[in-house]
Formats: structure tokens, C-alpha cells, sequence
């Protein structure tokens, strides 16, 4: 495979999904759209993967976008000089909040992300098309679609707090969509692999990375009740985790940062995570 695409050819641990049926982004979003829900994540072994996904239930499709299958991802958190959204996170309030632009690197699509979650424990998903140029500012119209999403969730008003650059996130990932079954609708799950973070902050942290290369975070979308996936990852044994790509990914590359929300799966996968200094 040549051009654009040749970088993103889906790793080994996912070549079981090489034989499943296709759904284009129309027709995951048409299935199971799902930007209010509930999300459960699992960060656990790559080389669980194959086992696991030989169980997934027939008929389970995997989103293609131009021929590609795991697709690269390039996420750029914002927060307060204080670290109002991970402190947020890390204290575990009911309410809280995640901004973020996230670029689609195979398609170079840039979207700006506001995610809320409210009193029970539901995150809405709003975003916006923004310039992959601008991806790393959060001004002017950006700034002002943050303030007026947080201000209509409810979750809290940041005022004239500025909001800048605080990790980047990159990863690998596939999407799946699970059909319906009686008494539970369709739902969707995302396998992220290549999972990096780069501090964006200062203070001596400054492009630092780490890496996890023997990880990876399957996260799923559902309803209220769980889905197809989560049955098949209770079976094996795994359980839902405590982490966030921001915030976890924070704690662990600025070991000041309070962390005992995520000692478990910081000490299950970030300990021996490979650590690359500023260049």
C-alpha cells in the first residue's frame, strides 16, 4: 500500500478484524450516533486483543473511511493555568468538563470537542469544524463556542481564565459498531493502540513523551446498559478502569499532579511506559 494511507495499515493485534464487514461513517452515525451516553473504558494488554475480538458477536461491522481501518489521531487538550479540568477529573466531581481539538490525520479533519458530564454520569459530545491550522489556539469563535457549551451544560462558567495547550494525545484507533439484539440497541466501541503523550506545559515538562506501546484502551458507547463489548471484556476477566487520556496521561507524565484517582492502572501501565525526552 502506497500513499496517504500506508502508514495506517491496522497493527497485528487487530488483523482479526480483517475479515469483518465494513459501515461507513454515515451509517455508524446513522446506528448509533450515541454523542449523549454512557462511556466505559478498559485499558488492558495489546496482546489480549485477538483473543477477545474472536468473540465479538456476528455481525459486528468495523468503520472504514477511504479504505483505512485504524486511523491516526492527534488530540490537543486545553485547561486553565490552574488545571481547572483536571482537577476536576482527578477529584472525581460529578460535573466536569474536557476541551479539546482533535485531528483526524489520514483525512487532516480538525474538530474542536467540548465534552460535559452532568449529575448522572452521562458525557455530551458537541463539536465544531475547525481550521486543522489552528488546531493549537483556542481564541475568538473556538473560545467562544467553549464558553457557551459549558455555560448551556450547566457545568460552570471559566470567566476570563485563559485556556491553553496542555497535552497532546496521539494514537491509533478502530471503530466498531455492534448490531442491536433483543432489548438492547446497537452500540459502538473504539480499540486505540500507539498510544503517546506529549506535555504542551512548562516548568522543565515541556515535549516531554511517553509512550505505552504494550497498552491499549478500548473504550465503549452505549445506552445506560452496558454493550456486546463489555460482555465480552467481563468474560475475560476485565473490568472497567479509571482512566482518561488527559488526565491520567497528565498525572502520569507530571508526577506532582495528585493521582490516586488512577494508581491502578498507573501502576499496571504506565510504569514501565517508555519515556522520551524534550528535543
Amino acid at each position: 500500500m502506497t500513499g496517504r494511507h500506508a502508514a495506517s495499515v491496522a497493527p497485528s493485534p487487530l488483523r482479526t478484524l480483517d475479515g469483518l464487514a465494513t459501515v461507513d461513517l454515515e451509517g455508524l452515525n446513522a446506528e448509533a450516533a450515541l454523542q449523549t451516553r454512557v462511556d466505559r473504558k478498559y485499558m488492558l494488554p495489546v496482546a489480549a486483543l485477538p483473543a477477545l475480538l474472536e468473540r465479538l458477536p456476528d455481525g459486528t461491522l468495523v468503520l472504514d473511511v477511504d479504505g483505512c481501518r485504524a486511523s491516526a489521531y492527534q488530540s490537543v487538550y486545553f485547561d486553565t493555568p490552574e488545571l481547572t479540568s483536571f482537577h476536576l477529573a482527578a477529584h472525581d466531581r460529578r460535573r466536569r468538563f474536557k476541551i479539546r481539538t482533535r485531528c483526524y490525520v489520514d483525512t487532516e479533519a480538525s474538530f474542536l470537542e467540548v465534552k460535559t458530564r452532568g449529575g448522572r454520569a452521562l458525557t455530551v459530545k458537541e463539536r465544531i469544524a475547525v481550521d486543522p491550522a489552528a488546531a493549537d489556539t483556542l481564541t475568538g469563535d473556538a473560545r467562544a463556542y467553549a464558553d457557551h457549551v459549558l455555560a448551556e451544560s450547566g457545568v460552570g462558567d471559566l470567566g476570563p481564565a485563559r485556556l491553553d495547550p496542555v497535552l497532546t494525545t496521539s494514537y491509533r484507533r478502530t471503530t466498531l459498531l455492534l448490531p442491536a439484539a433483543p432489548g438492547r440497541p446497537a452500540s459502538r466501541a473504539t480499540i486505540d493502540v500507539d498510544l503517546a503523550w506529549t506535555d504542551r506545559g512548562v516548568d522543565g515538562h515541556f515535549g516531554r513523551t511517553l509512550r505505552t506501546p504494550s497498552s491499549a484502551i478500548v473504550e465503549t458507547k452505549s445506552g445506560a446498559q452496558a454493550g456486546a463489548v463489555d460482555r465480552v471484556l467481563w468474560e475475560a476477566g476485565h473490568r472497567p478502569m479509571r482512566v482518561s487520556k488527559y488526565a491520567t496521561g497528565l498525572a502520569a507524565i507530571r508526577p506532582g499532579l495528585p493521582a490516586n484517582r488512577w494508581t491502578r492502572v498507573l501502576d499496571r501501565h504506565f510504569r514501565t511506559a517508555v519515556a522520551e525526552p524534550a528535543t
